[in-house]
């Protein structure tokens, strides 16, 4: 593992958008991939002084990227899909893995630091002796393959973050790539036309199979959300078994309900997945680690 060491950071919120991954190209070299590290530890002070008993912020990245796998122009590809989806970003994407984490650590840094303008003034206002503790933010993002075969990468990217209000927050996101093509799977690639209610449907069937209750408003009961709020998120992982998806914070039931995460097995799926869905690509006849 390669360990960098910088002195900057900040948190950039860009929505995940598949589009960013559109170009199609066939991966025609061995499919095996060697990964590497970037890793970031560093506080950052809001203010220009060396007193550790003001307001910082901490930081923490472990970023993991491909650094073999086919030909050079798979690889780039490969590591483009990784850089994008890691820091959600349009324009890092097409820089180098260490390039990418240098101007996300910059950009964390310029934010942050700008907050000092209004320390002071807030400050001010509180009684004598007491500090704005909103101030201490923290960010820690890293990602883990969740599942590999020969013809399809899944991986999880996690984000921590506190950026002031009442507590932090967490979330997680996924990409799941098709290592033939070298492009992103999702849900109109392994769903019929007009899945959404139907799978909305068993999401909600598994659900309450998990949470042991025999109607759907007992979810509610329980802190759910309105049921109209639950339906496909395209945020999920693939694996032989089966499609497992995950509704973030505040998505579908809230902050004190965590991620909920919903495992749906293949069998429950045969009415909304297309004839010829990618996932018999990807799982018949494929080695899978």
């Amino acid at each position: 593992m390669r360990k960098n060491i910088f002195i900057p950071v900040v948190i950039l919120s860009f929505i995940l958008s598949c589009t960013l991954f559109s170009c199609k190209k066939t991966a025609q070299n061995s499919t095996k991939i060697v990964f590497d590290s970037i890793v970031v530890k560093e506080q950052i002070p809001l203010l220009e002084t060396n007193d550790t008993t003001l307001p910082f912020a901490d930081i923490k990245i472990s970023f993991t990227y491909p650094v073999e796998f086919g030909n050079k122009e798979d690889l780039a590809r490969l590591q483009q899909i990784f850089i994008g989806t890691f820091f959600n970003s349009l324009h890092l994407d097409t820089l180098s893995p260490q390039e990418a984490v240098n101007a996300y650590v910059s950009d964390y840094k310029e934010e942050y630091k700008s907050l000092s303008n209004t320390y002071y003034s807030e400050i001010s206002r509180l009684p004598k002796g007491e500090m704005p503790m909103w101030y201490w933010y923290y960010m820690y993002n890293t990602n883990k393959v969740m599942f590999q075969n020969d013809s399809l990468l899944s991986y999880a990217i996690e984000y921590s973050d506190y950026t002031g209000g009442a507590h932090g927050s967490y979330r997680i996101t996924y990409a799941n790539i098709d290592l033939g093509k070298l492009v992103t799977v999702s849900e109109e690639d392994i769903f019929i036309p007009n899945y959404k209610k139907p799978l909305t449907e068993i999401i909600i069937n598994r659900l309450m199979d998990h949470y042991n209750v025999s109607v759907p408003d007992s979810l509610i009961s329980l802190g759910f959300f309105n049921l109209d709020e639950v339906f496909p998120n395209n945020n999920f992982w693939l694996d032989n078994e089966g499609i497992h998806y995950s509704f973030n914070q505040y998505e579908i039931a809230p902050y004190s309900m965590g991620v909920i995460n919903v495992d749906i097995p293949y069998g429950d799926l045969s009415a909304v997945l297309k004839p010829e869905n990618v996932t018999q690509k990807f799982f018949l006849n494929s080695g899978h680690r």
